[in-house]
């Protein structure tokens, strides 16, 4: 047999036994771990050479051309790739007979391991044809018996229902209420109680007033939690009661696949700013609860403890988006099977001199003083910018058998979403809406729901001059087929409640479906003319059979996230 015949496939398994990661100068992959050493890298160097030298190929390895970055290494602490692409030279292509004398890759002859036969798979034969047609093979670094690797079998996506709601918002503090007032297009916005705003050129707000947090919160944590924290505490349970969660159905629950993802924007605001003007005097004089509570995560954290639930528990922050984001977690651990059940949403509690300073130095906020309930104006030639609000909302979602079990109300079920990121600009979406509409085709796809059936938007609309608009074209440019779709915004009422405004408005999308009514676009006087009263919720409720209803939200940063809801059908 001639030594070309062997030289080839022999340095080829040399090559890929060890694992060589040498490439040019320039282009090499660096590991931190393997060949650093001057002694390593001279083992290696003279281990190319030689091989080199037998193969007959200066400018390869074992007559193989080696395409750096296609040649596997150690990187960090594990391998990150098993799989080496090698590049035949001409000898290799032109020397069909020693492929079939190979016990390595035919039935009979040489093998580096000795001479036992060893039988032909399948696989094998076809690398044996690929390399005899003169196709370049792709050779696994160590090859992986095809019997030792066990696939999972093929599972159905376990299904997410609704089966609680909560909120603490400046139209009430039930998910029943809130929406009434939302129909009958009641405005939560006042002037500012908590705080003299005198030398501010914005006076207004959705403030929350008379909030008690008697019989949901312990009184010692009432005193000295944030807010946000009693918002989202009290809104919490105020979804389980909703969703029938009885002391005795609790005590049944698996406390190991029950979670809890409530987010936050800016967390425990109060908190901090009290620990700063404390330190100002002494340490001594600090909250010693200060860090704990002002963070966004001890929210969710405080209330699994109360709960005693031991499932998933995190906070996420994404600026005004972050609802949207914990709920869509929040169903992906209940599709995924981690868990049975999860309170999700967000909070936010954000009306107070340093929120209110920091929002107006942006130039973000309308400035509609005389006139409160009329400040708040999405999509009207006359806005302004947005009007803070504050609140928490929560959802209960739960796996559909789990609920059925338990003989639980569903209001709706959870389709899917997801989420994007214009990478544009801090505060601004990209004004021609890519991110936007890429998070909604992005949401659809992920739910398998056509765009023709979607027929309901609640926008994030904050009443900002270009925000609107750019979400409004977007929305048109997904879904505009849908002759029925209708648009309408809660932050004509509420304000912009940050953090909690995704999960108070999948709230009011939630009720929307429940009722088949759609609550109207207050203040929306002079549309601006870039839209259509076609599609956009007059000032006057409506009446609508829900196909499929979508929840935008996003936030400063560029982050978007779109939710899908639809009424629950006992079907698959």
């Amino acid at each position: 047999m001639p030594a070309s015949s062997l030289a080839a496939p022999l340095c080829t398994w040399l090559v890929a036994s060890c694992m060589s990661c040498a490439c040019e100068k320039d282009q090499a992959v660096k590991s931190p771990f393997l060949f650093q050493s001057s002694k390593w890298r001279s083992r290696l160097e003279r281990r190319r050479k030689v091989m080199a030298t037998q193969c007959g190929n200066g400018g390869g390895v074992g007559g193989l051309s080696l395409s750096c970055g296609l040649i596997s290494c150690w990187c960090g602490s594990g391998i990150q790739n098993l799989m080496s692409t090698f590049e035949p030279c001409e000898d290799y292509y032109n020397s069909s007979k020693w492929f079939s004398s190979l016990a390595l890759f035919g039935e009979n002859g040489f093998s580096p391991f000795g001479s036992k036969t060893v039988p032909v798979t399948r696989r094998q034969r076809r690398m044996n044809s690929a390399a005899q047609s003169g196709n370049a093979v792709a050779l696994a670094v160590q090859p992986i018996k095809e019997d030792a690797i066990k696939k999972k079998p093929l599972t159905m996506k376990r299904r997410v229902v609704v089966t609680g709601l909560g909120v603490v918002t400046p139209l009430g503090f039930d998910a029943d209420i809130f929406y009434n007032n939302l129909l009958e297009g009641i405005s939560g916005i006042s002037e500012i109680e908590a705080f003299d705003c005198a030398q501010f050129p914005t006076r207004i707000a959705g403030e929350i007033k008379s909030f008690s947090a008697d019989g949901w919160v312990a009184p010692k944590l009432s005193k000295r939690a944030d807010k946000f924290m009693l918002y989202l505490l009290t809104a919490g349970k105020k979804a389980l009661v909703d969703g029938g969660i009885t002391k005795d159905i609790m005590c049944e629950l698996n406390k190991a696949k029950c979670g809890i993802v409530i987010g936050s924007s800016l967390g425990g605001m109060q908190v901090f700013n009290d620990a700063i003007e404390a330190l100002r005097v002494s340490y001594k004089k600090m909250n010693p609860f200060c860090i704990p509570f002002a963070t966004s995560n001890m929210g969710s954290a405080m209330l699994a403890i109360d709960l005693g639930w031991m499932g998933p528990n995190y906070s996420i922050s994404a600026a005004c988006a972050t609802s949207n984001f914990c709920i869509l977690n929040a169903a992906n651990h209940i599709a995924r099977g981690e868990s049975d059940i999860m309170l999700c949403g967000g909070s936010d509690a954000a009306i107070i001199p340093i929120g209110l300073g920091g929002f107006v130095a942006c130039g973000a906020l309308s400035q509609r003083n005389t006139n409160p309930t009329k400040a708040s104006r999405p999509w009207d030639i006359n806005r302004d910018g947005f009007v803070m609000g504050e609140g928490a909302g929560v959802l209960l979602l739960e796996e559909l058998e789990h609920a059925k079990k338990r003989g639980a109300n569903i209001y709706a079920e959870f389709l899917g979403g997801s989420s994007s990121f214009d990478a544009y600009h801090m505060i601004e979406s990209h004004p021609n809406g890519t991110g936007i509409f890429f998070c909604m085709e992005k949401a659809l796809a992920q739910s398998g729901v056509g765009r023709e059936d979607v027929n309901y938007v609640n926008a994030h609309a904050t009443s900002t001059p270009t925000g609107d608009l750019t979400e409004y074209q977007a929305i048109i440019q997904c879904f505009g087929r849908n002759p029925v779709l209708r648009v309408n915004s809660s932050k004509s009422m509420t304000g912009h409640l940050l953090g909690a405004a995704g999960a108070v408005e999948a709230v009011a999308t939630i009720k929307a479906i429940q009722t088949g009514w759609l609550h109207p676009n207050i203040n929306l006087e002079n549309p601006d003319e870039s839209t259509d009263m076609n599609v956009l919720v007059g000032s006057k409720k409506e009446h609508l059979e829900i196909n499929v209803a979508l929840s935008n939200s996003f936030g400063f940063g560029g982050h978007n996230s779109s939710i899908l809801f639809a009424p629950y059908k006992n079907t698959l």
